[in-house]
């Protein structure tokens, strides 16, 4: 007995704080994603596409209503402004103006360009949840632009329909500051990077106001995304989000 209990304790655990360790992961990048997200908010930001010979800046505003329901609005610039990209649950929708179209958007279309940008569809809807979506496991503690980090893997469920093959995210130990998310292809291919800095207060949070998009296959290639206002935690409805908000929110 007391030789199958030295075998069999060790075993169960490792298999303990292995089960732990994914519990915690979890629960970091829950953090970390409610403190950007919250329950709803309204933001409006300014968004630089940069590319090796030219660049162009769009403003918009933004609404949620965690976790089903989104929706933005292009202010700037002029032959853009009005149009409209809606969320509601799985399904998504662009309206256009200049053509007083509303155009669904299929899921295959989900990893296209949004605005061409390098932000994707479902990256600009958050149309997959990072908490739900992925089984998470702690790989260890790492310094990043000085923070000390939680460094996290993100693989996708069999069963979640997702576009990454894996996400590997630096999140601070001090605050659950999403810092740094690197997405990755299901060949293991890493695509692009999304960096957070400037942390600051805003909306009564601190939180990284500064987002950068660098695709790693595009050289002098990124986008810029940067709050310019956030409020948490706004009193807003359901049929706020609806096509037919779509065609007169301003």
């Amino acid at each position: 007995m007391l030789r199958y209990a030295k075998i069999v304790m060790p075993v169960l655990l490792l298999i303990a704080g292995s089960h732990t360790s994914a519990q915690d992961a979890k629960e970091i990048v829950k953090k970390a994603d409610e403190l950007i997200r919250a329950k709803s908010s309204f933001s409006e930001l300014m968004m630089q596409v940069v590319k090796p010979d030219w660049s162009r800046e769009m403003r918009m505003k933004f609404w949620s209503l965690e976790p089903e329901y989104g929706l933005i609005l292009i202010t700037e610039p002029a032959k853009d402004k009005g149009m409209v990209t809606l969320k509601r649950d799985k399904e998504v929708w662009n309206w256009i103006p200049t053509v007083h179209r509303v155009i669904k958007i299929p899921p295959s279309m989900m990893l296209q360009s949004w605005m061409g940008s390098d932000f994707t569809n479902d990256d600009i809807v958050r149309q997959s949840s990072i908490v739900t979506d992925y089984e998470h496991s702690l790989l260890g503690i790492e310094q990043y632009e000085g923070y000390d980090c939680y460094k996290i893997q993100m693989l996708p469920k069999p069963e979640a329909g997702v576009v990454w093959g894996k996400i590997i995210t630096w999140i601070a130990k001090e605050g659950y500051l999403q810092l740094r998310a690197d997405y990755y292809d299901e060949d293991d291919y890493l695509v692009k990077s999304m960096l957070g800095s400037k942390v600051q207060e805003m909306g009564g949070r601190t939180i990284p106001i500064h987002w950068e998009m660098i695709p790693h296959d595009q050289p002098g290639q990124k986008t810029v995304m940067e709050y310019l206002t956030v409020e948490f935690n706004i009193d807003i409805d359901e049929s706020f989000f609806s096509l037919q908000n779509m065609k007169r929110v301003r």
